[in-house]
């Protein structure tokens, strides 16, 4: 299927989810698979990860990559992903990306292929365990309304991110309710210069029309992930120059239409 592409990355929503009726079509499946599925994988790989985080965060991170492709595959989402060859294995980055809605997570985890630490809101850390194999991951939780202690999460976060390992921001700071690409925060071009890493542009298409803000049913649909090449911060002395530059680059990236 030939995914179209819009320039701007403007308005790619704007009619109620229930208007849908693939998604109607699809609530048993969703009520009697899906979510037991969510359930039965969550615990199960979220033990294991805690279990394995003694040993190797490495491997651990696994557990959530597996718990990704089983959810897709329940979910019925196709994950198409461009533009590896523009990483390399051994680098590691700050990995800024689009959020459009909760399945971006699943595309991430299951199918960009690298090591990573994503940035989440601390709440996230008391679900049961969910959080609890994140926290053992070494996932970065931040408080949202707390800077200083956010700042200190970022810094303590810092002798993890190394190897090959990245750290990943939704520079908007939260999920999109229609697929606009919202303003971005300076929180991960700050780090980016701190740890020296380049960042890596990464747009995501497709999940705001799978599962909307404010939506329990998913409708199946694909989700491509397409991933420019570095940026590298020491090239822009402003942030905002250097801001202004990767948020034109992902809004580029975005496709209007991605899904089934």
């Amino acid at each position: 299927m030939e995914l179209d592409h819009s320039p701007a990355g403007e308005n790619l929503g704007g009619t109620h989810p229930w208007s849908d009726p693939v998604r109607w079509l699809f609530v048993p499946w969703t009520l009697f698979v899906l979510y037991p599925v969510v359930l039965v994988t969550t615990v199960f790989w979220g033990i294991l990860a805690i279990l394995l985080a003694p040993l190797s965060q490495r491997a651990a991170f696994q557990c959530g990559t597996i718990w990704a492709w089983c959810l897709a595959w329940a979910s019925l989402i196709w994950v198409r992903v461009e533009g590896r060859e523009h990483t390399r294995p051994e680098q590691s980055y700050v990995i800024l990306t689009n959020h459009q809605g909760d399945f971006d997570i699943l595309a991430l985890y299951g199918f960009l292929h690298r090591q990573f630490r994503w940035v989440i809101k601390q709440e996230l850390r008391k679900v049961p365990f969910l959080g609890w194999g994140c926290a053992a991951i070494g996932h970065i939780f931040v408080d949202r309304r707390n800077s200083q202690a956010a700042i200190a999460s970022l810094e303590a976060a810092k002798p993890r991110l190394a190897g090959g390992v990245s750290v990943l921001f939704f520079p908007e700071g939260t999920r999109s309710p229609d697929g606009r690409l919202g303003p971005f925060k300076k929180g991960g071009f700050v780090m980016a210069r701190q740890l020296g890493f380049p960042i890596l542009p990464v747009s995501l298409s497709g999940s705001w029309k799978i599962l909307p803000k404010g939506c329990l049913f998913p409708r199946p649909g694909i989700i491509r992930v397409r991933i420019h090449p570095p940026v590298d911060p020491v090239d822009f002395p402003e942030d905002e120059d250097l801001m202004e530059v990767v948020r034109g680059v992902i809004a580029a990236g975005i496709d209007e239409e991605s899904s089934i």
